[in-house]
């Protein structure tokens, strides 16, 4: 079953993988997956400055090579950018060498110190490798705009019943999610602007920051077994 937030059981067993930000303002923090394509980032760009609000685009390297007139202006914007992979690869499926080349390969044209590994699946020995580099960038609550089995009206539920000061929500770049984040992005910027929130990039320091914990390095090395 698909949940919308995250359990904080969960961010506590993993706390160098980032979930949501320690806010004190009415801030929340929009993310989008998967894109940059023209079937959908061009609008969200345009429904966003409609709010005067920014964002955080995890984008894949396939898509930007693609599309590179629609990535820099995601830039221009002044929205940030994240990696995604190159291919969209699924971390549990994929050795470690694999993914870290894919990756490097995407970086070679997102400059960014933010990835989010694609479907939230990555393994800790990826993850412990890619600390050195990355902010490894989760979320706490999730829009699940890409099930086609939930309605518009859901979506929208999914993330004001869970979104709060510093929370990190998930929408998705992609036509598979359109007709859901059509929906309920508009719906959800009404919602906190009426509150008094601000939509902000995510915006972190140096990496030297996140460090593994005792756990993370503990299934680290079971996983490289």
């Amino acid at each position: 079953m698909l949940i919308s937030s995250i359990p904080n059981i969960l961010t506590r067993m993993f706390p160098s993988l980032v979930w949501k930000v320690n806010e004190t303002q009415k801030v929340v923090y929009l993310t989008f997956d998967d894109g940059p394509i023209p079937e959908t980032t061009e609008w969200i760009l345009n429904t966003l400055k409609q709010f005067d609000a920014k964002a955080t685009f995890f984008c894949v390297g396939d898509n930007v090579h693609k599309y590179p007139e629609l990535f820099d202006k995601i830039l221009k914007e002044g929205h940030r950018v994240g990696n995604h992979t190159y291919n969209h690869l699924n971390g549990w499926n994929t050795n470690v060498d694999e993914y870290i080349e894919n990756i490097e390969k995407a970086a070679r044209l997102i400059k960014s110190n933010l990835f989010r590994p694609p479907r939230g699946m990555i393994r800790i020995d990826q993850a412990k490798k890619l600390l050195e580099k990355y902010h490894i960038v989760m979320w706490n609550v999730l829009s699940v705009d890409y099930d086609k089995d939930i309605s518009p009206q859901q979506c929208l539920k999914n993330v004001t019943s869970n979104a709060k000061k510093g929370s990190i929500i998930v929408f998705h770049d992609s036509i598979k999610a359109r007709k859901n984040m059509m929906y309920a992005l508009p719906k959800t910027l009404e919602y906190y602007a009426e509150k008094g929130y601000r939509f902000a990039t995510l915006n972190f320091a140096n990496i030297k920051e996140s460090q593994p914990s005792k756990v993370e390095l503990a299934l680290a090395y079971a996983f490289s077994r």
